[in-house]
């Protein structure tokens, strides 16, 4: 599964970024995180995220342990 998030918190030992840190293995799959939440509202926008996440999901091989994806 493919976590798809807005969320860029790395404050506390709760926080996204530290269990990512903690529990991201070589073979885990990439976190995909909007790099701009508010601008999700415009057209373009959305379409290069949906066309980066595309990419991704295709090749998800590649981005085996890479622990966070920014899109677009």
């Amino acid at each position: 599964m493919i976590l798809l998030t807005g969320n860029r918190s790395m404050k506390g030992e709760d926080s996204l970024e530290q269990v990512i840190r903690e529990e991201s293995l070589p073979t885990s799959l990439p976190v995909i995180t909007l790099a701009n939440v508010d601008r999700i509202i415009e057209r373009e926008y959305r379409e290069q995220c949906v066309e980066r996440l595309i990419e991704i999901v295709l090749y998800v091989e590649n981005y085996l342990g890479v622990s966070r994806l920014f899109i677009p």
